[in-house]
């Protein structure tokens, strides 16, 4: 019924949502006579306000064209190398000259939490430079039909098995925030069958391995409610209009509300700054604006399963760290792993994965060879700050490149 309501209001404010794009236009567009009469600054700023807080946002282009190899503007093309129903695995291929040494191959593990893969386009912009990037580019659950069947965490696992695979023994792989879980599972899970396809690093940013230590807010929830809570308040049926009607799903509009409540003074804040950019003419100001919301604001279905079992697995009953996980009868056992280099990477004011938490796969990993192992703290770094913008730039992506470097 909620996410009906829901579907109710998104036709209930489409239609002003036109109405303001166009009047927003109307009266800023250099060709439009209205843009030269009395008030049209206010006009077109308070109609594209009202545009943006009504608009729907869809996933983004990832707008990857091309990239810097060896100081030559280098064009790249996105490709599906592998459509799962849940995933698609996207390699940004370069066109690269024949003489160019092969460059190392990265898995990108994207989250699946509530944003698009997109949300990492600058974590694979600043890797494409030096790397062969494959990025795992999950899907709205409300668009996979239910004949598709149901998509648990431990399904989750089994993905980034067969994707590693895949890419053959030479991949190094990156997961960023959530899906350091299911990645170190499955590394341990295949160190464990001797896979012959085991990885040659891992790469582990600002995720939740062991949510004991330092519990922050994000943690807390999932510790004070009981799991029937999340189950019967946050889980809802797709609605007709979409090809995954009656899937059991988080929907990504619940998630959006989650992500504006933890830090609303500062959405507010910032939207009342686009609105004076919007007025005073800034355009650069109020594109850095339109930019960020673009990707924040557009959110996706995760699949119910998937969800209340990270809920209990990793919140609740820290499965991975207490060696209580078991995936397909085989239990995860992280000191299987031996020949993988880990370096893990968390962010001093990480509001989301607290200090130590990430860190505290280098103890599970305990035969892992101490000098195949690294971390980094980012100093007066966010969750967002380790994977995106200037620091994420110019100190934490090339510390990985070099450590992946090493341990080719």
């Amino acid at each position: 019924m909620l996410y009906d309501l829901h579907e109710l209001q998104r036709a209930f404010l489409t239609p002003m949502a036109a109405f303001t794009d166009t009047g927003s236009q109307l009266f800023s567009h250099p060709y439009s006579p209205l843009a030269y009469t009395p008030m049209s600054r206010q006009l077109a700023a308070t109609c594209e306000f009202a545009h943006r807080l009504g608009k729907d946002y869809e996933k983004p282009q990832w707008g990857l064209n091309n990239t810097l190899v060896d100081g030559k503007d280098i064009a790249v093309a996105e490709r599906t190398i592998l459509a799962k129903p849940f995933c698609n695995l996207v390699r940004f291929e370069r066109a690269l000259p024949k003489s160019h040494k092969p460059d190392p191959t990265v898995l990108l593990v994207a989250p699946l939490s509530g944003h698009h893969a997109t949300l990492l386009r600058d974590t694979v912009k600043a890797l494409l430079p030096a790397h062969d990037v494959v990025v795992t580019d999950w899907i709205d659950a409300r668009m996979v039909p239910n004949s598709c069947g149901a998509f648990h965490l431990n399904d989750y696992v089994k993905y980034v098995k067969e994707f590693i695979r895949l890419l053959g023994p030479e991949v190094h792989v990156i997961s960023v925030c959530q899906p350091t879980v299911p990645v170190l599972a499955a590394i341990s899970l295949m160190a464990a069958e001797n896979d012959p396809c085991m990885p040659r690093s891992m790469t582990m940013m600002g995720g939740p391995i062991d949510t004991r230590v330092s519990p922050t807010n994000v943690n807390r929830l999932a510790t004070t409610k009981p799991y029937s809570w999340f189950e019967d308040n946050l889980i809802h049926k797709v609605p007709v209009r979409y090809p995954g009607e009656g899937r059991r799903v988080y929907p990504g509009f619940l998630q959006h509300a989650g992500f504006m409540a933890m830090n609303p003074d500062r959405h507010v804040r910032s939207y009342y700054d686009f609105y004076l950019d919007l007025l005073q003419g800034d355009e650069g100001d109020a594109q850095t604006h339109r930019r960020f919301y673009d990707e924040y604001n557009a959110v996706m279905d995760m699949p119910a399963e998937f969800y209340l079992d990270t809920i209990k697995t990793v919140f609740q009953e820290h499965q991975l760290p207490r060696g209580l996980w078991v995936v397909d009868g085989k239990k995860v056992d992280p000191s299987a792993i031996t020949g993988v280099a880990l370096f893990t990477i968390e962010g001093e004011l990480d509001d989301i994965s607290g200090q130590g938490q990430t860190r505290a796969a280098h103890d599970l990993c305990s035969n892992i060879p101490a000098k195949r192992k690294e971390h980094y703290t980012a100093p007066n770094c966010g969750h967002y700050g380790i994977f995106s913008g200037s620091r994420w730039r110019s100190t934490i992506c090339p510390k990985i490149a070099e450590f992946i470097r090493r341990s080719a």
